[in-house]
């Protein structure tokens, strides 16, 4: 062999090493590369697993926090009743001219502004249909002039916070 030829292929198995030596780093580059993408996508995919964790979070402790206020204002006005009660029979025993009937009235209707405010509503009875998720028969009457399970008469008025029903009305059935 030449010296040019010892040469040439001296360069070129010092290119081939070269070469190997770059492919090898390319190949370390791209493994790594991987692994950090590997990584990148594990770390982004916990986040979006954490994200959507706190917004349920957020969301059941709003949803919480909403019955919880529904069920103290329902109880409140459960126990206020009672005095509504009262403030009708003040009513009905007095003579609508007297002072002290005018100013219950008042009363009584100032309560009933403030109960339409809240969303508390009294349950229609008389003349309705009997609605046993709302009324309660507590004695039954024969009347032709009814149709049957019909509400004959309400003896005690019923009461729904929102869709809650706070007290049955205690109705007399006609059968």
């Amino acid at each position: 062999m030449s010296k040019n030829e010892n040469t040439n292929e001296k360069i070129q198995n010092e290119q081939v090493e070269e070469t190997v030596e770059n492919t090898e780093e390319i190949a370390e580059d791209i493994q790594e590369e991987s692994e950090l993408n590997k990584k990148y996508n594990e770390l982004y995919d916990k986040y979006l697993r954490t994200l959507a964790e706190y917004d349920n979070f957020k969301k059941r402790t709003q949803k919480e926090k909403d019955e919880l206020f529904s069920f103290a204002a329902a109880d409140t006005v459960g126990k206020i009743l009672p005095v509504i009660d009262n403030l009708e029979r003040a009513l009905s025993a007095g003579d609508e001219n007297d002072p002290f009937v005018v100013g219950v009235k008042k009363v009584y209707e100032q309560c009933f502004e403030i109960f339409e405010k809240m969303g508390v509503e009294k349950i229609k009875a008389q003349g309705c249909e009997f609605d046993p998720n709302v009324h309660n028969a507590v004695m039954h009457v024969e009347d032709e002039t009814l149709g049957a399970n019909v509400v004959a008469e309400e003896l005690m008025a019923g009461y729904k916070y929102k869709e809650k029903v706070i007290r049955y009305s205690m109705v007399k059935v006609a059968n």
